[in-house]
């Protein structure tokens, strides 16, 4: 189960998504949350019990958690090995072997949580990894 090893280390909740979502919004006035607040859900599996969700302050941590939650999945399969190392095929082959992905991220501007899917998460999360490497 991929979010088994996940809600120690990252805060993941499992459960009822929809009511944990509302419950989580209600802790985010839209005047006082920081432009780029962003709530990422993952499904793993077709399974309704395995929706989860997340808030990061920015887009950026959330697309780090996206590759956390990679990052944890390979530990989970190689547990004897001290470090992993993956490319970005093989990151976006997990992300695409999701049931879904998906985030909402706030739009200071418009005062609002806007949708974004699957593909463009894999777009923003290139684009993150191409300038880390660039450093």
């Amino acid at each position: 189960d991929l979010s088994s090893g996940i809600n120690a280390e990252w805060p993941l909740r499992p459960g009822d998504w929809y009511n944990n979502f509302i419950s989580e919004l209600s802790n985010y006035p839209a005047m006082s949350t920081p432009n780029g607040h962003t709530i990422l859900f993952v499904m793993p599996s077709q399974k309704p019990t395995s929706r989860t969700y997340a808030d990061f302050e920015s887009l950026t941590e959330a697309l780090e958690g996206v590759c956390k939650i990679y990052e944890e999945h390979l530990k989970e399969l190689n547990p004897s090995s001290l470090s992993i190392t993956y490319d970005i095929s093989q990151l976006f082959d997990f992300v695409d072997e999701l049931s879904d992905l998906a985030c909402l991220i706030f739009n200071k501007e418009q005062r609002m949580y806007e949708p974004k899917d699957k593909e463009w998460i894999k777009e923003k999360i290139y684009s993150m990894l191409r300038k880390q490497a660039g450093k």
